[in-house]
């Protein structure tokens, strides 16, 4: 098994500066917010903490490729960082504090890129979680700070708790049905939204959740930490990992049921 120590300890610094620029912009009177192409936010914010991030490993990793979410790809090779530097980027705008910094690298592998390191940053609230591939997931202050998560051990739907985004996803890709019979299957079910419910299921906190449109960078670190965390990370169609265009991720004893109510068409 590779040792990706190395590798995981740049990304939390990288996560330290970029949570320093993002906390020093959130909340400012007079930040800059522009909509992209596809009609969501992008703020000075989210370029700026891009910036820093491909800039840093540019000088500290020059033979690996990055995919970020506001400059797309550069470069080519069997090891790339994907970074979204600010998910939930509605919420920052509005200085809702559930936001994060997603760093992860990926290795070439069978069925394509795969994620071995991820971290997950939230200093809004005070939060970030991590794992490298075969070295467990962890949440704390630090490396040397931490503790090991594990995903809960609910075994029936009727008892789980769900966590999801929002609604419109779900009835535009003809699933609202599926995903309401879900909801009304399960113990609770609470929309906390973009990264906090994976973290929650690799926490054991939430037992199950899901998203009907994502992308890469979206998913790539929170991946990771789920399943070394023991959960099951997965698209829609149960292809393992990041890569579906969508997510679904649970303790792994729930993961056939998730999949079946949310793949319900009408």
């Amino acid at each position: 098994m590779p040792d990706y120590h190395d590798d995981l300890r740049l990304a939390h610094v990288l996560a330290d500066a970029a949570d320093a620029q993002t906390m020093d912009r959130f909340k400012a009177l007079d930040l800059k917010v522009e909509t992209k192409p596809d009609m969501t936010p992008v703020s000075e914010a989210d370029k700026a903490a891009e910036e820093l991030i491909r800039t840093s490993l540019k000088r500290t990793r020059p033979r690996d490729a990055i995919l970020g979410e506001e400059y797309g790809v550069e470069g080519t090779g069997p090891r790339r960082w994907v970074i979204d530097p600010i998910d939930g980027t509605k919420n920052y705008v509005r200085g809702v504090p559930v936001w994060a910094t997603l760093i992860s690298l990926m290795e070439a592998g069978e069925g394509g890129y795969q994620p071995v390191v991820g971290v997950v940053s939230a200093p809004a609230l005070g939060r970030r979680w991590w794992a490298a591939k075969g070295g467990g997931a962890y949440t704390g202050r630090s490396l040397t700070s931490a503790s090991r998560l594990s995903v809960s051990k609910v075994s029936r739907v009727e008892d789980a708790s769900f966590a999801y985004s929002s609604l419109t996803g779900w009835e535009e890709q003809g699933r609202l049905d599926g995903f309401m019979d879900l909801a009304r299957s399960v113990w609770r079910t609470r929309a906390y939204g973009d990264f906090w419910p994976y973290m929650m299921v690799a926490e054991g906190a939430v037992d199950m959740c899901a998203e009907p449109e994502l992308s890469l960078w979206d998913m790539a670190a929170t991946a990771i930490v789920v399943t070394e965390a023991g959960g099951t990370f997965t698209g829609l169609d149960g292809r393992p990992g990041p890569h579906s265009g969508n997510a679904a991720a649970s303790n792994s004893l729930l993961h056939d049921e998730l999949l079946g109510h949310l793949n319900q068409r009408y």
